[in-house]
């Protein structure tokens, strides 16, 4: 069960970093603004480097996005034995996208669930 060191499924994780990249991106570019404020008309010039960067962040939060969502249209669908939600899985091993659980498609890697046990009423 390597790679699961998140808690979290791995479509949801890459567009957890794509937000990260397009909040980081947006705050540069607003903090490059404020150069003009503080510095004048050098301000510019450190305006202008942090739009350049915050506009780079912003690019590869739109790649993240665009890679997440195909590798989305191509992740296998199943339903989750915990809450029966239908759940997106990529590669052998996933989390499900509600309620976190551990999912396998290998056989060698499952792991077996102990027999419900019946209750009789007397």
């Amino acid at each position: 069960m390597k790679n699961l060191f998140f808690k979290t499924a791995k479509i949801n994780e890459f567009r957890l970093w794509g937000m990260i990249f397009t909040l980081v991106g947006m705050g540069v570019m607003i903090l490059g603004t404020g150069g003009i404020l503080l510095f004048g008309d050098v301000g510019k010039i450190v305006a202008a480097i942090f739009l350049v960067l915050g506009m780079i962040a912003l690019f590869i939060s739109v790649a993240i996005y665009f890679w997440a969502g195909m590798m989305s249209t191509s992740a296998t669908m199943l339903q989750c034995p915990e809450c029966n939600r239908p759940t997106k899985m990529l590669g052998k091993t996933d989390r499900c996208m509600y309620c976190k659980t551990i999912l396998t498609l290998d056989p060698q890697q499952a792991t077996t669930m102990p027999e419900a046990q019946s209750v009789e009423k007397a």
